[in-house]
């Protein structure tokens, strides 16, 4: 998110495609409302948000989904299907901490984009401040792997995360209750990647 390059702007196209990025953005889902108790008056964020696929699967059960990314290309693609999501829709590019510095969510949603975020404890700082009192973050991303999961790594700044430590990190911004759970396993012919959800509150 802090990098201005459009790095995914000949993959926006075929993005949703991919049948194995599709479900694993479903189980993710999945996971984030069997472990979050989400109600349609809330307002929450979809923190590097690519063409809507995690926000597709949570929206029937939110009011308002803001979309944030930093690649203008996935989210033209973001908007050009807002009529199939099932709650109201806000598309913002750039980062968290560019947004109205008044505004609070209910919560921030996220899949497989904080591997390409520098400096995680900013992030997780910048987290806790957007949110309300008792706000959630639900968190998916790699675990630790060997740096064989992206083909490019242009863009990418962690092979993974370690759970321990990536809890730690949160519990100093200020965030309680963090939980780990397995949200997804991704098979490549290689090797398989397995993804955790993250969830905090404020």
């Amino acid at each position: 998110m802090e990098n201005k390059i459009d790095h995914f702007k000949t993959k926006s196209k075929s993005w949703d495609m991919n049948s194995r990025r599709v479900q694993n953005a479903k189980s993710i889902a999945e996971f984030i409302v069997k472990n979050i108790k989400l109600s349609k008056n809330m307002e929450i964020v979809d923190f590097g948000a690519g063409t809507g696929l995690l926000s597709y699967f949570v929206a029937p059960y939110v009011g308002k989904i803001i979309a944030i990314d930093n690649s203008p290309s996935m989210l033209e693609k973001f908007k050009e299907k807002h009529t199939d999501f099932a709650c109201d829709t806000e598309v913002f590019e750039g980062d968290l901490y560019e947004i109205y510095p008044e505004r609070k969510f209910d919560g921030i949603v996220s899949s497989m984009t904080m591997h390409h975020i520098e400096k995680i404890s900013a992030l997780f700082s910048i987290f806790y401040e957007t949110l309300k009192t008792d706000g959630f973050i639900a968190i998916a991303d790699l675990d630790t792997e060997d740096g064989t999961f992206h083909d490019d790594s242009t863009g990418v700044f962690h092979r993974g995360f370690d759970r321990q430590i990536l809890k730690e990190t949160a519990k100093k911004a200020g965030f309680k209750e963090i939980f780990f759970e397995t949200a997804s396993t991704i098979s490549k012919p290689h090797c398989e990647f397995t993804v955790f959800l993250m969830t905090a509150k404020k």
